[in-house]
C-alpha cells in the first residue's frame, strides 16, 4: 500500500492540483520549527546555568564562606570546574544515541522523549544535597544537550522548504541564545533553585509541542510510509502544496542514497567524506574561534575595560546582542549565503582577538590604557555580533545541509560529538592557557585559528544557498 496512488481511496493524498503549480503555506513549519527548538531553549538554559550559580556556590575565596551561610552545601572551585565540564561530558554521550533512535523511531519521538533527561536532570539538580547529585544532573542533562544538537538540526532541515531552509536552519542557535538569555536574565536575581524549577518549564513545552508537529516526511519515505509523508506534507507546507512532487523529489535523493549507512560508508564514498570533513572543520573553527572563552571572561573583560557595570548586567547585554544578532542571521541567511557571512564572521572574530591580545599586552607591559578602555568592550560586543551573524548557526545548519539523507544521522552524531569534545577542552584548558601564555597569546593563538579558518572557507566550503540535497551532493562530488 506504501506507494498507493492518489486518488478516491485516500482523498488527503488527492492532489487537484498540476504537477509544479501547488503554492506552499510557511506558517506551519515556522510552528513546527519553534516546536522542536523548545529542545534548543533547554539546552541553553543548560549551558548558560553555571554562569549566575556558580557564583552563588563557590565562594570567591575558599576560605571565607561569609554571606553565604544559608546555601545547604557549597562546592570548591575544582568541584565548581567539574559541574561545569560534566555538561560537555554528556553531550558527547547523548549524541550518537540520539542519531541512531532518530532513524529508528523517528525524528518526532526522539525529539519528544529528550523532554525526559531533561525533567530528570532537573529533579537532580533541584533536590540535590552536594556536588554528587549536581555532577550526576549536569550529566543527563548533557546527554539530552548533545542529543538535541543532533535531532533538532536534523528534523528542520528535512520540514523547510528550500526557499527558508536557511532562516529556519538559524532557529537551532537563535533559541539556544534565547535559553542562555533567560539564564542570564532570571539567574542574576533568583536563588539557583528557583532558576532550576524556572529552566525546568522548557521540556514540558517540548512535549506539548510534539504532540501538534507531525513526522517527518523524509523519514516517513524512508520508511515505505508514503501516505503518511503526504500528510504530513500537507501539514508542514500547506494544503496547497505539490506533495506529488516534494515526495518525489525525498524519494529520489533517498535512492540516490545507498540505503542504510555504515560508518565506512563516512569515509569510502568521497562525497560523504568532503561533507563529514566540512562539517567537522566548521564545528572545530568554531569552537576555536574561543567563543566560549569570551562569554566566560565577558565580566572580567568589562571591568578591565573601567565599565562600572554590574556583571550580571553585562552578562545579560550580552545575551540580548546574541539573541538580536542570531536572529538577523536567520533573515540573511537565505539572502546573502552561507559562505559571506562566514567568511566576514572569521575574518572580523580573528581581527577582535588579535586587538584584546594586544590590549592585554600593552596592560601587562604596564603601558596607560584608561584613554582606550572602551576598546576591548567594542572588541567583545563586535567579536559576538559577528559570531552570532556567522560561525554560531551556520555550522549547525550546514551539518544537516550538506549530508545525504542516509549518512545524515551518522554524520550529524559524529560532528556533535566532536564539538562538544572541542568545548571540553576549550573550556577546561582556558584557564591554564591564561596562567601559561598570558591572557595576550590566548587570544592571539584563537585569532591565528580563525586567520586560518577565513583561507579555508575560502577555498573548500562551497555555497548551499537555494541549492537540493542532490545539487549539493553533485557539488561535493566534484561535478559543479
Amino acid at each position: 500500500m506504501s506507494s498507493s496512488a492518489p486518488g478516491a481511496t485516500n482523498p488527503m493524498l488527492y492532489d487537484p492540483i498540476p504537477e509544479g503549480q501547488g503554492s506552499t503555506t510557511k506558517r506551519n513549519q515556522f510552528v513546527a520549527a519553534l516546536g522542536i527548538c523548545m529542545a534548543a531553549v533547554s539546552g541553553g538554559t543548560a549551558l548558560a546555568w553555571t554562569s549566575p550559580v556558580l557564583a552563588q556556590l563557590v565562594p570567591a575565596n575558599q576560605s571565607d564562606t561569609s554571606g553565604l551561610e544559608h546555601e545547604s552545601f557549597l562546592l570548591t572551585t575544582d568541584e565548581g570546574s567539574w559541574v561545569g565540564a560534566f555538561l560537555a561530558v554528556g553531550a558527547f554521550l547523548g549524541a550518537l544515541p540520539a542519531g541512531y533512535l532518530a532513524e529508528k523511531i523517528g525524528r518526532k519521538y526522539t525529539t519528544m522523549s529528550l523532554a525526559v533527561p531533561y525533567l530528570i536532570s532537573w529533579a537532580l539538580i533541584i533536590f540535590a544535597t552536594g556536588a554528587g547529585m549536581l555532577y550526576a544532573g549536569r550529566l543527563v542533562i548533557g546527554i539530552a544537550t548533545g542529543a538535541s544538537c543532533v535531532v533538532a538540526p536534523m528534523f528542520i532541515s528535512e520540514v523547510a522548504e528550500t526557499s527558508i531552509r536557511g532562516a529556519l536552519g538559524a532557529f537551532f542557535q537563535l533559541h539556544l541564545t534565547v535559553g542562555i538569555l533567560f539564564v542570564y536574565a532570571v539567574g542574576s536575581y533568583t536563588h539557583w533553585v528557583t532558576l532550576s524549577i524556572l529552566c525546568a518549564i522548557f521540556p514540558v513545552l517540548l512535549i506539548v509541542a510534539m504532540f501538534i508537529v507531525p513526522e517527518s516526511p523524509v523519514y516517513l519515505v524512508k520508511k515505505g510510509r508514503r501516505i503518511d509523508a503526504g500528510v504530513a506534507l500537507k501539514w508542514f507546507w500547506g494544503p496547497n502544496a505539490d506533495t506529488q512532487s516534494a515526495l518525489q523529489t525525498i524519494q529520489s535523493d533517498l535512492d540516490a542514497a545507498s540505503g542504510e549507512a555504515k560508518v565506512s560508508d563516512l569515509f569510502t564514498n568521497p562525497t560523504n567524506r568532503a561533507a563529514l570533513f566540512i562539517s567537522l572543520l566548521l564545528m572545530f573553527f568554531q569552537q576555536f574561534s574561543g567563543i566560549n572563552a569570551v562569554i566566560f571572561y565577558t565580566a572580567p573583560i568589562f571591568q578591565s575595560a573601567g565599565s562600572t557595570m554590574d556583571p550580571a548586567v553585562c552578562s545579560i547585554v550580552v545575551g540580548v546582542v546574541q539573541v538580536v544578532m542570531t536572529l538577523a542571521s536567520s533573515v540573511l541567511i537565505d539572502k546573502a549565503g552561507r559562505r559571506i557571512l562566514l567568511l566576514q564572521s572569521s575574518f572580523i572574530m580573528g581581527a577582535c582577538l588579535i586587538v584584546l591580545g594586544v590590549y592585554f599586552k600593552m596592560q601587562n607591559d604596564k603601558v596607560d590604557v584608561s584613554n582606550i578602555g572602551w576598546l576591548p568592550l567594542a572588541s567583545v560586543v563586535l567579536f559576538i555580533i559577528s559570531f552570532s551573524l556567522g560561525f554560531g548557526p551556520i555550522p549547525w545548519m550546514m551539518m544537516g545541509e550538506l549530508c545525504a539523507p542516509d549518512i545524515k544521522g551518522l554524520a550529524s552524531a559524529l560532528a556533535v560529538m566532536f564539538n562538544w569534545t572541542l568545548v571540553f577542552l576549550v573550556t577546561k584548558s582556558f584557564g591554564t592557557m591564561q596562567e601559561l601564555l598570558g591572557s595576550d597569546w590566548t587570544f592571539w593563538f584563537f585569532g591565528a585559528w580563525m586567520m586560518v579558518c577565513t583561507v579555508y572557507v575560502f577555498i573548500k566550503v562551497p555555497e548551499t544557498k537555494g541549492k537540493t540535497n542532490a545539487q549539493i551532493q553533485a557539488i561535493l562530488g566534484g561535478k559543479k
